[in-house]
């Protein structure tokens, strides 16, 4: 418990919480379907304040970004081809998901990361980034999902920035953040 505690912990500076405290605490339970321990994440992200049962005080982001790095510490050990994200943006936002987008693109050089997301600047640091639709036909919901080309993907990112592809200002900051990532991928 100790070496995963001290694992995401230091995963953890990497996504913006590097004053967070966290430990894994175990108890021994009876028997029972369940197992015969009692698993307990304990986490305080602020400084100052006590630990706390992760499941009773952790937001949205936190839970995101300490899953992404629970998973991250797994597929270290191996075994793990591919990695699916969905939804990590949840909670965060402004530098919080440049950060967790680099640490996404850092991990996809070792292990293949599918990703969900809502945040222009997670989707910016992808190698591909696809598409997903729905919409209803005769009363049934049917899904599709397209490839984007660099083209595509400056409309989408304008899209997920301002609500339009089409406005200039936001099409100029997706180019921009396309061409961030292009450029930290080469360094």
């Amino acid at each position: 418990s100790a070496s995963l505690a001290e694992g995401v912990r230091e995963q953890l500076k990497d996504l913006g919480m590097g004053k967070t405290r966290f430990e894994v605490r175990f108890q021994e339970a009876p028997f029972s379907e369940a197992g015969a321990d009692r698993v307990e994440f304990m986490i305080s992200p602020n400084p100052g304040e006590p630990l706390k049962p992760l499941s009773k005080i952790a937001s949205g982001g936190e839970l995101s970004r300490l899953m992404l790095a629970i998973k991250s510490l797994e597929a270290e050990k191996g075994g793990v081809g591919t990695m699916v994200f969905d939804e990590i943006d949840t909670g965060i936002g402004g530098q919080v998901g440049v950060a967790v987008g680099a640490y996404l693109q850092q991990l996809s050089q070792y292990r293949q990361v599918l990703c969900v997301t809502h945040l222009a600047t997670i989707a910016a640091q992808a190698d591909q980034q696809y598409k997903v639709d729905k919409q209803v036909l005769d009363g049934r919901t049917s899904t599709s999902l397209r490839l984007l080309s660099r083209q595509d993907r400056e409309v989408e990112i304008a899209r997920m920035l301002s609500g339009s592809g089409e406005s200039h200002v936001s099409r100029t900051h997706a180019a921009e953040l396309l061409n961030q990532s292009r450029a930290q991928k080469f360094l």
